[in-house]
């Protein structure tokens, strides 16, 4: 029932912060330089070994050919962005650690950046721990108005957060993802109890969905009032129905190597429309 109720409500809910209707927009050229912001999914962190940053593997700015990143579409069009790809992005980061990254980004001068960040600001250990949604807000305006007033022809990319509770439905069949999540006390606010199908917790799980989804919408206003040299992926990360072969083992938490390609592949195809000199 909750599955057929969440297929109606899909269009709803994608619609609520996919941001307002944008003219088609022009070509961009390709950047010079590019960095990844966020936490630990633009890391790369979990997909290649236990408990480390695969950055080779980042969806954004890798360079491994089995994940096909933005990083390296872009390369293929132009020789200019030929390893000039920074990756600020942190495990454990949220929205608290955006300003921080962003400065980053201005002194490096990367003309592109892609923005990915809030699952650590649902994935806590109480749902009153949660980043408010207001400054959640407050806290992507002024890393954005930094940036800005930083390189003023930055163009940005900010990917949607993944839907928390998808992740809850794909791995809670797993015994050994069940005691990941338990023993490492990974994302509680969605993942505490995870065998429960009690009320109270079906509830919390349907909360800090909700919080995600708030989170977005926040995020695509935010890009909206940035103006046209930021583009939102549309909710196309948080709606898409990712599979438990897309998690890494070493966590069952974070993109394995398929899910970081589906990420790179998803946000580059919702992303810039980018001019091709070849």
């Amino acid at each position: 029932m909750i599955d057929r109720l969440g297929s109606v409500l899909a269009p709803v809910i994608l619609a609520s912060f996919a941001g307002p209707a944008q003219a088609a927009p022009e070509a961009q050229p390709v950047p010079a330089i590019m960095a990844a912001l966020g936490d630990s999914i633009s890391s790369g962190f979990n997909a290649c070994g236990w408990y480390v940053r695969c950055g080779a593997r980042s969806w954004s700015v890798g360079d491994n050919p089995q994940v096909s990143s933005h990083y390296l579409r872009l390369s293929k069009m132009s020789g200019t962005l030929h390893k000039h790809n920074l990756n600020f992005a942190a495990p454990g980061a949220t929205s608290a650690d955006l300003l921080g990254q962003v400065r980053k980004a201005v002194e490096a001068k990367a003309d592109y950046v892609t923005i990915l960040v809030g699952a650590q600001d649902a994935c806590t250990r109480t749902e009153q721990a949660m980043t408010p949604v207001e400054t959640y807000r407050q806290r992507l305006d002024a890393a954005l108005a930094e940036l800005r007033a930083g390189m003023p022809t930055v163009r940005v990319l900010i990917a949607s957060i993944p839907d928390l509770r998808r992740l809850w439905q794909v791995g809670k069949a797993s015994a050994i993802a069940r005691t990941f999540w338990t023993v490492g006390r990974i994302c509680q606010t969605m993942l505490a109890k995870p065998d429960s199908t009690a009320r109270a917790d079906t509830e919390r799980r349907e909360r800090v969905r909700a919080r995600v989804v708030a989170y977005n919408k926040a995020a695509a206003e935010a890009c909206a009032a940035f103006g046209p040299a930021c583009h939102t992926d549309g909710g196309a990360v948080f709606s898409y129905r990712f599979t438990f072969d897309h998690l890494s083992r070493w966590d069952y938490f974070h993109p394995n190597t398929d899910g970081q390609r589906i990420l790179a592949q998803l946000t580059f195809e919702h992303g810039f429309t980018w001019l091709d000199p070849r």
